[in-house]
């Protein structure tokens, strides 16, 4: 009966090891096919490698970014939803047996940030962006997560801006009130109330990314656009203008950092 016990766990083993070696066999198909940009041959591959070893987070990373590869920002089809969602649903796999495992934090950040714009929807927005602050808790010295946390941000004070200045036209028929005008008064307050603490945020985090990486054109680019959010809530003319000066020098700086990146050789 010992004996019989052994050789069992030896089946047992070696079952499991050959399942291991499919598993990374297919894995490398699926790594090869998804470089040929043959996602749908690729998802199978990756599949079949996570079903033949669970253990396996490369199958499970790649399986997630290539259902987020699939997916298509705005496309309406139940298909397109469905790719995103799948893509959500492995890096969460992932994160379940792995918390702090960086590249499925940062991948169901960027996928709820593509679902959020079309339909526009706020709460994936702010979902989105607490994926990012995990990754600033994990790595603080990377800009990357600051900077979209500053785009999300201005997305959503913009997004509020537009409708804010909309309604008070509709309320105000023949009055004029362009979108660079300053708000009306009673709309401002409003403003700052709801849009206040995130265009904070947003300049904060920006700020941040642009200090841990000087050259970060992307970030001064979006910072200049979130000091003209916090130009709305300036109840002087004088605060207005140092707020919009501050935002046009940014975008000359950010075009000057564009070309010297355009004029430099990349290195090989």
């Amino acid at each position: 009966m010992a004996l019989f016990a052994v050789a069992m766990i030896a089946v047992g083993f070696g079952a499991s090891g050959c399942a291991k070696l499919r598993a990374r066999d297919e894995l490398n198909k699926g790594v090869a096919a998804y470089r040929d940009g043959k996602y749908d041959a690729a998802i199978e591959f990756f599949k079949d490698a996570k079903d033949n070893d669970p253990t396996l987070t490369n199958a499970r990373l790649y399986l997630a970014t290539a259902y987020a590869t699939q997916y298509i920002p705005g496309a309406p089809s139940d298909e397109n939803v469905r790719m995103g969602q799948a893509a959500v649903q492995e890096f969460q796999d992932v994160l379940t047996a792995d918390p702090n495992n960086i590249s499925a934090i940062d991948g169901i950040g960027s996928i709820l940030f593509n679902m959020a714009g079309t339909p526009y929807t706020p709460e994936r927005f702010l979902e989105s962006k607490k994926y990012h602050m995990r990754h600033i808790t994990l790595k603080p010295e990377d800009p990357e997560p600051y900077y979209w946390i500053g785009v999300i941000d201005w997305t959503l004070t913009y997004r509020s801006n537009l409708v804010m200045r909309g309604d008070w036209r509709l309320a105000h028929p023949g009055k004029p009130l362009k979108d660079d005008d300053p708000l009306p008064p009673d709309v401002r307050q409003d403003y700052i109330k709801e849009n206040g603490e995130k265009i904070d945020e947003g300049i904060a985090d920006l700020k941040k990314a642009i200090e841990l990486r000087p050259d970060y054109d992307d970030a001064m680019a979006y910072l200049n656009l979130l000091l003209r959010r916090k130009a709305d809530e300036a109840a002087t003319p004088a605060e207005r203008a140092d707020l919009l000066k501050q935002a046009d020098d940014l975008v000359e700086k950010a075009k000057e950092i564009k070309q010297k990146k355009m004029e430099t050789p990349a290195k090989p």
